[in-house]
C-alpha cells in the first residue's frame, strides 16, 4: 500500500467503438461544446471533493492542481468555441455521468473511494476518447488540440488512482475499481443517440 508507483492499470473494460468515432466526428461542433461542460464538471468534481474532505492534505493538494488545470482546459476549448463561432451553452447530458454517480455508495470511508474511482475512470474514458478525435479529427488544428490534452487527462486519471492507493488498501482499491469499470463499460455499450464526449 501507499506505493507511488502502481502496476499497469487497464481500468477501461470495454474500448470505444467505431460507432461513437463516426458520430462525434459528424458532429464535431456538439462535441466542442460538450468538451466545454466536460471541462466545468471536472473541475467542479475535484473542487467538489475538496470541500467534502479538506483534511485530507495530499489529496487537497493534487485535486487543487487537477481543478486549476481543468478550468484552462475548459478556458482553451471555449477559445475554439468562439474561433468557431459556436455560442456557448447548455446540452442535456447523457445518461453516463448519473448513472456512474448513482454506484457511489453512502456511506464513509466507501464513498470518498468510490468518488475517486469513478473521477479516475471518468478521466480515463476521457483520455481514450479525445486520443480518438485527435486521430480522426477531419480538421488538423483541432486535431492536435486534442492530442495536446492526452498528457494531462492521463495524468488526472493517474492521479486518482495514486490517491486511492493512499487512502485505501491496495486490494479494497483494485476489486472496487474493476466492479466499477465493469458498470463504466456497461453504461457506455449502447450508443447514446445524442453525441455527446461520453455518450
Amino acid at each position: 500500500m501507499n506505493s507511488s508507483i502502481l502496476p499497469t492499470i487497464n481500468a477501461l473494460k470495454q474500448p470505444t467503438g467505431e460507432g461513437w468515432v463516426e458520430q462525434a466526428i459528424s458532429n464535431l461542433n456538439t462535441i466542442l461544446l460538450d468538451h466545454s461542460l466536460c471541462e466545468r464538471k471536472a473541475a467542479s468534481a475535484a473542487l467538489n471533493m475538496i470541500f467534502r474532505y479538506p483534511s485530507n492534505t495530499k489529496m487537497v493538494r493534487e485535486l487543487t492542481k487537477i481543478a486549476r488545470e481543468e478550468l484552462e482546459h475548459f478556458e482553451q476549448v471555449n477559445q475554439w468555441l468562439e474561433k468557431k463561432n459556436i455560442p456557448l451553452g447548455t446540452l442535456p447530458p447523457p445518461p453516463y455521468g448519473a448513472a456512474l454517480k448513482a454506484q457511489i455508495r453512502t456511506k464513509e470511508p466507501e464513498r470518498f473511494l468510490d468518488s475517486l474511482l469513478i473521477s479516475g475512470l471518468i478521466e480515463a474514458r476521457s483520455h481514450e476518447r479525445l486520443g480518438l478525435l485527435a486521430i480522426h479529427c477531419p480538421e488538423v488544428e483541432l486535431g492536435k488540440f486534442y492530442r495536446s490534452l492526452m498528457a494531462s487527462e492521463a495524468r488526472h486519471f493517474g492521479t486518482y488512482w495514486v490517491l486511492a492507493d493512499t487512502y485505501f488498501e491496495r486490494n479494497v482499491f483494485m476489486e472496487r475499481l474493476e466492479e466499477l469499470a465493469a458498470v463504466e463499460s456497461e453504461i457506455l455499450s449502447v450508443l447514446h443517440p445524442e453525441p455527446r464526449i461520453h455518450s
